[in-house]
């Protein structure tokens, strides 16, 4: 129960980055410690980062859910497998979808 818990707190998370993001002003940044190349709409840009992060976040807790089976439970591989998938699908979405789009030639 407590990993269920901690998983739906750090979901939290990054939905509440996705809210930032999308009614940010300024470019929001994917990777952390990188310069934000230049974009054709910063608005635009921002709400599909947001979107992207909100998603994330909302599937990050769906995929916990199998933690609430109890202790020792096979179920959890599902938990463990699904987020790594989740996570490299984050950045393949980013790098080849929103990136493509919204970079400045």
């Amino acid at each position: 129960m407590a990993s269920f818990i901690i998983c739906v707190i750090v979901g939290c998370f990054f939905v509440g980055i996705g809210i930032f993001a999308f009614f940010a002003k300024k470019t929001v940044g994917f990777w952390s410690n990188a310069k934000v190349y230049e974009v054709n709409d910063v608005r635009k840009y921002n709400h599909a980062v947001g979107k992207l992060w909100c998603a994330f976040g909302v599937v990050f807790v769906v995929l916990s859910t199998p933690m609430l089976d109890g202790q020792n439970s096979p179920l959890v591989i599902i938990s463990i497998l699904g987020i790594v998938i989740e996570v490299i699908a984050l950045m393949v979405i980013y790098t080849q979808v929103i990136e493509k789009k919204y970079r400045k030639q």
